[in-house]
């Protein structure tokens, strides 16, 4: 019989896994965490987590040398078996500690597809998977003949920053060379990319020895892009089974994972179908459980909890021993969520039996509904968002990315 017992490091700069930590700690390992300073009085499972240890700071103001020296120090004293990046902005420094400490795991280069927008499109391309058209912003013929042959409008995305933050839309030439001009010397952190509207999708998915075991997919009703840009009220439903949507979706991920070299853990990745071609293009993935309480949307529909089914899979690598997906339960759930304004927003009035979870970050309205019939769904969202748009729902302007990863 192999030990039973790991020494876990996770690194989350955001208070996020809770359900990741709690279900290692009850498979028999030690669990340290490491975590910004500024979350040390954050709701963390305690009872959970063997140690904790703090940086100054938050995210990129951690000082990665030192990181590296602290970790090799807990080293000298317990030998760490494995490490685990919570959140997409940990995934580069959970990178770093592996390869300088020669732990097992996702090293650097790996992890740039799953970090770098530029890195993500240029493996797509390479194997076979559609992306809308884009190019490097560090050649200026590059950029003109781009400019020159795919049609506006266009997308200025950063590479390394999460989700829609920091993106600007462009309509001519004109704009864009007038944009990039303002970014300076940060152009090279920066891709430009056609363009393509249509419906947005997103996988949600487990992964085990190369292979996906377990996928969700489900339909942002309001992109992230439009609600960064424009505010208004975050809502995803996953779609109905076995439809074509559905199939399209889960094999395109499919071939991300297997291109991108994944080889165990959670990811979410987005595509989108374009209006004009009814095509499927990939847009983005993530070596992580998606975010915006889309785990508990997952759960509400499959009975799958992506953050402690990650952990039994780590779990289970770190041992060598046999990992089984519970049971996937084939309903339906949805999530609407808005900025509130206010802190502690009354959601009692939202009494639906299907509602079974609300979101409990202030200055959040949000909710997720579960049902066995996706019309259910679907009329509960439209619902819950216009009323959430009249009586909680505000605005904060996205702040321009002046750090970068």
């Amino acid at each position: 019989m192999k030990d039973s017992h790991r020494t876990f490091l996770c690194i989350s700069n955001y208070f996020k896994g809770n359900a990741f930590l709690t279900a290692l700690k009850k498979a028999g390992n030690t669990v340290y965490l490491v975590t910004s300073e500024k979350l040390r009085d954050s709701n963390w499972p305690r009872e959970y987590i063997d140690e904790m240890f703090f940086m100054p700071g938050q995210d990129l103001d951690w000082d990665l040398e030192k990181l590296l020296l602290g970790v090799a120090g807990i080293m000298k004293d317990t030998k760490i078996d494995r490490i685990v990046a919570l959140d997409d902005y940990d995934v580069e420094k959970a990178t770093f500690l592996r390869e300088n400490l020669r732990i097992p795991g996702m090293g650097q280069t790996t992890g740039r597809y799953f970090r770098d927008k530029l890195a993500m499109r240029m493996r797509a391309q390479e194997a076979g998977v559609l992306v809308p058209a884009f190019s490097a912003l560090f050649n200026d013929a590059e950029i003109n003949h781009f400019a020159d042959n795919i049609p506006a409008p266009w997308v200025l995305k950063p590479r390394s920053e999460a989700s829609a933050h920091g993106i600007i839309k462009v309509f001519d030439k004109e704009s864009l060379w007038q944009n990039i001009h303002e970014l300076g010397d940060n152009r090279m952190r920066y891709l430009v990319e056609q363009f393509k509207p249509g419906d947005v999708y997103h996988a949600d998915s487990l992964n085990l020895d190369g292979k996906n075991i377990f996928c969700t997919v489900s339909r942002y009703l309001a992109t992230p892009m439009e609600i960064s840009q424009g505010g208004g009220i975050f809502r995803s439903a996953n779609v109905p089974y076995g439809t074509h949507d559905d199939k399209a979706i889960r094999e395109a991920n499919k071939q991300v994972m297997k291109a991108f070299g994944m080889k165990d853990g959670a990811a979410h990745t987005e595509f989108i179908k374009n209006k004009e071609d009814g095509k499927i293009y990939f847009l983005e993935t993530s070596s992580r459980v998606g975010g915006a309480h889309l785990a508990e949307m997952v759960e509400a529909a499959t009975d799958i909890n992506l953050w402690a089914e990650w952990a039994r899979i780590e779990d289970a690598k770190a041992k060598e021993k046999a990992y089984e997906l519970p049971k996937v339960r084939k309903g339906y759930a949805g999530i609407v969520l808005t900025l509130s304004k206010f802190q502690d927003p009354d959601l009692s009035g939202f009494d639906d039996p299907e509602v079974c979870f609300r979101v409990p970050l202030d200055y959040h309205a949000g909710l997720v509904v579960t049902s066995p019939q996706h019309d259910r769904v679907m009329y509960l969202l439209d619902n819950y968002a216009a009323r959430l748009s009249t009586d909680f729902s505000t605005v904060v302007e996205q702040e321009k990315v002046k750090k970068f990863h």
